[in-house]
């Protein structure tokens, strides 16, 4: 998983530009990006420290928000690979590439091993080798073209996969993670037409100065602004404009095409709070049986108003983690260690959750204090691993890999030199 490291530049050696400080607060909300999907895949019945109702609302602030912060901190971390505030270009723009495509092979390929499996989560890494890919074309764009396209798919990409996918592509039954070019795109969990707008978000981030405190302030307020308008655009159209009443007609086999205001009032409450529990079980992809699903904002909709809210919410996070991680650099010690190894924890608790499907007569990876247990032992392995070794296992392993395949392609390109000159 791509890391703002120095060394993660993707320039050669004699090229490298001066050094520059890591910047912990990035690794400190990698890490509880990891943690809120630890909270989504166990479930509240794993929450021991917490009772069930706020339980319900830790679960209900991390679903979708924690994926989409890992896909905005990824888009972060392209940019600090490709020349930070300055975008790399010529053969150290070459090298990135490679090494992208090369983390994007592996980390891919990590995904599907890992979905054999059968643990009952979704996996994402497949999603995310693929986000890789598709930001290839902009690597070389500065802050404003980046956020230009990510408001540009945040505000019409919901539209048109709601016409793809009424039209052309329904939604099928889903077998595993990722099985087709279309979940990639459009029907599947993380469908890239949302996921493109948090990394294209998280470039235009990164290729900003993040030490600056001008620079803090504006994500700040502009992510508060931004959350805020996901949040009351949404409700304006749902609840003052009857956007739920429409919905509720549509999606209720109760009413069987007959208008709310013709049941009951007590009825038609219960009914609008099926509608309400609906929208909060999607999972990818709002129904096409009604436009007015693209007014919602709850996780996993893909809608603008969820889009808006999720890049909103990660550049407030972003901020506050960058400013405790520089404040408490020692209290923020393991929670930045597991920030430094995203790809080894998330794999780890993957493998970790296979072995307790297997041992659970009832295949459940739920059960008291299972969240805390999970989250205490990536602490404990991530800054004993990190005070000993550095770089986790998996990142080390991705590391080298993708060294070792910007060597190949190097002397590759170095033995076919001469052949172009002769002649």
């Amino acid at each position: 998983m791509a890391q703002n490291q120095s060394d993660d530049t993707g320039t050669a050696p004699q090229a490298l530009p001066p050094a520059k400080r890591r910047i912990d607060g990035i690794d400190a909300a990698r890490a509880l990006a990891v943690f809120g999907m630890f909270a989504v895949h166990l479930g509240v019945a794993s929450f021991g420290l917490l009772p069930e109702e706020q339980g319900w609302e830790l679960h209900s602030l991390v679903r979708g928000n924690s994926s989409a912060l890992f896909a905005f901190l990824a888009g972060v971390s392209l940019a600090l690979m490709t020349g930070r505030t300055q975008p790399a270009g010529g053969d150290s723009l070459r090298r990135a590439v490679i090494r992208i495509l090369a983390r994007a092979f592996l980390i891919g390929l990590l995904g599907f091993v890992l979905d054999a499996f059968a643990v009952p989560v979704a996996i994402i890494l497949t999603y995310y080798a693929g986000f890789f890919v598709l930001a290839l074309p902009l690597l070389r764009a500065r802050a404003a073209l980046l956020w230009a396209v990510a408001g540009t798919l945040a505000v019409v990409g919901p539209a048109v996969s709601f016409l793809l996918r009424q039209d052309l592509f329904p939604a099928g039954v889903r077998t595993g993670a990722l099985t087709s070019f279309t979940e990639f795109f459009l029907t599947g969990y993380y469908p890239a037409i949302t996921f493109m707008a948090f990394v294209f978000a998280g470039m235009a981030v990164g290729r900003t100065d993040l030490t600056a405190t001008a620079v803090r302030v504006r994500m700040a307020v502009g992510g508060a602004v931004t959350a805020a308008i996901g949040y009351l655009g949404s409700w304006v159209l749902l609840n003052p404009m009857g956007g739920l009443d429409r919905l509720t007609e549509a999606h209720s086999t109760y009413l069987d095409g007959r208008p709310l205001s013709s049941v009951d009032p007590e009825i038609a409450e219960e009914l609008r709070w099926d509608t309400i529990d609906a929208a909060h079980s999607v999972s990818g992809q709002v129904p096409t049986d009604s436009w007015w699903w693209l007014a919602v904002n709850t996780p996993h909709t893909g809608t603008t108003f969820e889009i808006f809210e999720a890049v909103g919410q990660a550049l407030v996070v972003l901020v506050l983690c960058m400013l405790l991680a520089e404040r408490l650099p020692r209290l923020t010690y393991p929670l930045t260690s597991v920030g430094r190894m995203p790809l080894t924890v998330y794999s780890g608790h993957i493998l970790v959750l296979a072995v307790v499907v297997a041992l659970n007569p009832e295949g459940s990876v739920s059960g008291p204090y299972h969240l805390e247990l999970f989250i205490l032992g990536s602490f404990v392995f991530a800054s004993l691993w990190r005070w000993g070794v550095g770089r986790g296992p998996f990142e080390l392993a991705l590391g080298a890999f993708a060294d070792g395949t910007v060597n190949l392609v190097e002397s590759a390109r170095a033995d076919r030199a001469p052949d172009r000159g002769a002649g």
